[in-house]
């Protein structure tokens, strides 16, 4: 394809650069662009922080295509200034992340690397970091500086020239595909401009560097107090006995737990996570450690109109799934921040989630693989599949519902195991997970096996296909490689699951913007909207329809809706906060010790 084949009067290709603050808006110094067919070029420069561009210097109707390299930066500014976003947008971005996904590309996935990547030379890594480390110091500018960052700038758009010709020569690129990445970088830019509302008293104080290390400190003795695994250093701070917790993990009767080849236990994050949701018991301390390993500050991008703004990062992962930076993110640092989710008076926040997400798209995608009868689906329209698998190995009584005692318990030890295992999760490591046995970790994973003898078919078949081709691909176009940097067996069970995941959300917050629903965030299966309060329970009820609308569309559903997914809801009213059941307690211990603290430093003022 060449740029002359595409349908546009115009085709801009455009930069900003602008200052970045965490949680502010962005705060434009200038813009390049060139109009590709006329080859038109625009320079302007933002002389103070106030100077005002009313309207932009382009037209950005549907007769107009834009070009970038990672959209929502661009889109973003676009609504800082006031300026309606562009009708159709060309994301060399995800472009190039999906021509080389799976693939080893030496200099990174920035703009540099996919100029490297593409044989062109371009300013080094270097000089880049040095004019961005420039317009990020902000005003006031030199006229040198000035001229400097302007070239730097229009420099960006040359290049961009030069990339887009040699994607649209590439024989795997796909217009359509590349349209629909692009509008959803659009979205996300409105998410990102929106941002989360967050708790205008309680996070001031958590951001407080020395309230919260005073918090920190006090939740040791608070929480450890069930577990006895934290001694003083010779310094007095608070240090993890290891072996405190060999004994207590003998006390509790854990077993399981890995271990190095040298024997010892492995103590890694994600290790802890799993051997938690066997063990709950170890929940609270497992949070505990977090806190004091992973969060010596609460570094939540949060400024003066206290909304969590963050770059999402839309298609950075191998699967295409945003990925925020964890640590400035409200959904990423630990569940029990989430608490400090907030909406302002009058208005109200929804979380809308899917109900067994990966669970029905695994039984969707291996649906009519071997054979007409599939388990997985009969289960999913039970209402709750992983109480009908229970029922169906005779883990519960047939009868039993979630409200009969200790169902809920085997229930959710069911969920796990499903979860985990339709990804070729070990029997080693699902007991540990479950706090099982080996023998009843090996009896449920035949279970599965046997039940959903159709799944592990379509999933076996799925592994070696992707290898003898070299390639995955979703129904909407993501695609992955196979052999080079991506050949683990079970991340290739576990991509076309999380890729069609990752589709079905994006397609449900476009047509959500489309609908003129206010979008605050994506949250792997979820999202997080914002209304009125009079307002909230019908743009729920569009969210929802919209949500089931997207899955029936990437599924490929029949008109009766049998590969519809659910969803749940959850509506959070001004002056109600936000609350996740596994981070309750934490907050409530957070909040009392904050209080605590804030007593005893005013009793210290004379």
């Amino acid at each position: 394809m060449t740029p002359t084949e595409l349908p546009y009067d115009e085709i801009w290709l455009f930069d900003f650069e602008f200052v970045s603050r965490p949680g502010e808006h962005p705060d434009v110094v200038c813009l390049a662009a060139r109009e590709l067919r006329s080859g038109q070029t625009l320079r302007l420069w933002r002389e103070t922080p106030q100077t005002i561009w009313p309207h932009p210097p382009y037209r950005t109707d549907k007769r107009v295509l834009f070009v970038s390299f990672v959209a929502n930066a661009e889109c973003v500014c676009h609504l800082a200034l006031g300026w309606p976003l562009p009708a159709h947008i060309l994301d060399l971005s995800p472009i190039f992340r999906n021509l080389t996904n799976g693939r080893y590309t030496p200099e990174g996935k920035g703009l540099l690397g996919a100029l490297r990547y593409c044989g062109f030379d371009t300013i080094t890594p270097k000089q880049k970091d040095a004019m961005q480390k420039r317009v990020m110091q902000g005003w006031p500018f030199t006229p040198e500086e000035q001229v400097k960052i302007s070239d730097y700038c229009a420099g960006d758009v040359d290049d961009l020239v030069r990339l887009l010709l040699k994607i649209l020569a590439d024989p795997e690129f796909d217009l359509g595909v590349a349209f629909y990445h692009g509008e959803f970088a659009a979205v996300s830019a409105v998410m990102e401009h929106y941002g989360v509302p967050i708790d205008r008293e309680v996070f001031p104080q958590l951001a407080d560097k020395d309230s919260w290390r005073a918090v920190r400190d006090a939740m040791v003795p608070a929480i450890d107090a069930q577990y006895g695994v934290y001694v003083r250093d010779r310094k007095g701070d608070w240090t993890f006995n290891m072996e405190r917790f060999e004994a207590l993990l003998v006390r509790e009767g854990i077993s399981g737990w890995p271990r190095t080849e040298t024997g010892k236990l492995k103590m890694s994050r994600k290790v802890f996570e799993d051997m938690s949701k066997g063990w709950p018991q170890l929940e609270e301390l497992r949070q505990l450690r977090h806190a004091r390993d992973k969060m010596r500050k609460i570094k939540l991008a949060v400024r003066s109109d206290f909304r969590n703004r963050t770059v999402l990062w839309p298609f950075k992962a191998k699967t295409s799934r945003t990925q925020p930076k964890a640590s400035l993110w409200i959904f990423s640092p630990a569940v029990w921040l989430r608490s400090l989710i907030k909406p302002g008076p009058g208005t109200a926040v929804a979380y809308i989630d899917y109900s067994s997400m990966e669970f029905l798209i695994a039984a969707s995608l291996s649906d009519g693989h071997t054979g007409p009868v599939n388990n997985m689906l009969d289960m999913y329209r039970s209402g709750d599949p992983y109480l009908a698998f229970s029922k169906s190995v005779g883990a519960v009584p047939s009868a039993a519902t979630r409200k009969t005692p200790s169902v809920d318990e085997i229930r959710d030890k069911y969920k796990t195991m499903l979860l985990a295992v339709q990804y070729g999760m070990s029997v080693e490591t699902l007991a540990g997970r479950l706090g099982v046995s080996t023998f009843e970790a090996h009896e449920m994973l035949t279970q599965h096996h046997e039940q959903f003898s159709q799944y592990w078919a379509w999933s076996d078949d799925w592994v070696q296909h992707a290898l003898q081709i070299g390639i995955m691909r979703t129904a909407f176009g993501w695609t992955c490689r196979t052999g080079i940097t991506e050949f683990n067996e079970r991340s290739i069970r576990n991509w076309p699951i999380q890729a069609t995941g990752a589709d079905i959300l994006r397609i449900s917050c476009i047509l959500a913007h489309r609908h003129g629903i206010k979008l605050l965030a994506p949250v792997h299966d979820a999202v997080l909207i914002e209304a009125p309060i009079e307002r909230i329970e019908a743009d729920v009820a569009v969210m929802r329809e919209i949500m089931r609308r997207a899955s029936r569309i990437v599924l490929n559903a029949d008109p009766k809706g049998t590969h519809e997914l659910r969803t749940d809801y959850t509506i959070i009213r001004y002056p109600d906060r936000y609350s996740d059941k596994r981070g309750a307690q934490i907050w409530d211990k957070v909040l009392q010790l904050l209080a605590e603290h804030n007593k005893a430093t005013k009793a210290q003022v004379p």
